[in-house]
C-alpha cells in the first residue's frame, strides 16, 4: 500500500497545533512521517508570512526542504484558492523545477491548462475528482491517459454516504476506459472509513492533517506521524484478516 501523507493543506496552527507551516517544520514532519512509513508527501507551501503561495521561489525552496530531510516524492497543490488568476498561475508552475507531481482538481476552471502545464514542466499530476461527474470533466480534458493518477476524493461528505459516492466514481472511471492507478481518501468524518475501503480495494491512500485531526478510536490526534503509524496498523490489520 503506498500511503501519502498530506502534512498541512490550508490550515494554520489555529485549527491544530500541530500543523506545520514553514519550511522547517514541514522538513521535520516529513522525516517523522517517513519513518512512521509515509512513502510519499502533499504539502502546501506557504511564504514567510505563512500564506500558501504558487510563485517558484517559495514552491522549490519548500520541496527542496522537505526532500532534503524526507528523500521520497513530494506533490503540492495547483488550488485556485491559492492564486485565483489562471494566467499568473500558469505562469507560476511552468518555473517549477522541484515538486514531483501536483494534484489539479478537474472540477476547477482552467484544469486542463493547468495539467498541460505540469506535462511540459515535467511534473506528474493527480487529477483530483470529487464526484462520478467529476470522471466525465477528465475525460474531456484529453488528458486522461497522461495522468500521474487519479485521486478520488468527495469533499465533506458523511461516513454513511462516501462509499456509495466512490463506488459510482470507481464504476465511472472503468466505464470510460481511465485506466491510471487510483488513490483514494476522505476527509472529516469519512477519512477512515475510506481509508479503510482504499485498503481493501488494494489502491493508493493518504492521510494527514489536512483531512482528519482524529484518530480511527476518535481521539486527537497529536500529529501527522501518529496519524500515518495509525493507518499503517489499520492497514497490517486489514491484511491480516484476508
Amino acid at each position: 500500500m503506498l500511503l501519502q501523507a498530506t502534512l498541512n493543506g490550508p490550515l494554520t496552527k489555529d485549527d491544530h497545533p500541530a500543523v506545520p507551516v514553514t519550511a522547517e517544520e514541514l522538513a521535520r514532519d516529513a522525516a517523522a512521517c517517513l519513518a512512521a512509513g509515509a512513502h510519499a508527501f502533499h504539502i502546501h507551501p506557504r511564504d514567510e508570512t505563512g500564506a500558501e503561495r504558487l510563485d517558484p521561489k517559495t514552491v522549490n525552496g519548500v520541496v527542496a526542504a522537505v526532500r532534503a530531510a524526507a528523500p521520497a516524492p513530494i506533490g503540492v497543490s495547483t488550488g485556485a484558492w491559492i492564486e485565483p488568476d489562471l494566467e499568473r498561475r500558469i505562469s507560476m508552475i511552468q518555473g517549477w523545477i522541484e515538486p514531483d507531481f501536483a494534484s489539479v482538481n478537474v472540477s476547477e476552471d482552467g484544469a486542463a491548462e493547468v495539467m498541460t502545464a505540469l506535462l511540459v514542466a515535467d511534473i506528474g499530476i493527480e487529477a483530483g475528482v470529487w464526484t462520478a461527474e467529476d470522471v466525465e470533466l477528465l475525460e474531456a480534458t484529453g488528458l486522461a491517459g497522461r495522468v500521474m493518477r487519479v485521486m478520488i476524493e468527495p469533499v465533506e461528505v458523511g461516513a454513511a454516504e462516501a462509499p456509495g459516492l466512490v463506488d459510482a466514481i470507481h464504476r465511472e472511471l472503468d466505464h470510460r476506459g481511465i485506466d491510471a492507478p487510483r488513490l483514494q481518501h476522505g476527509d472529516l468524518d469519512s477519512t477512515w472509513v475510506l481509508l479503510e475501503d482504499a485498503v481493501a480495494r488494494g489502491i493508493k491512500t493518504r492521510i494527514g492533517l489536512e483531512d482528519t485531526f482524529y484518530e480511527p478510536d476518535g481521539q486527537l490526534t497529536a500529529g501527522n506521524a501518529s496519524l500515518v503509524r495509525a493507518a499503517r496498523t489499520l492497514a497490517s490489520s486489514r491484511a491480516e484478516l484476508r
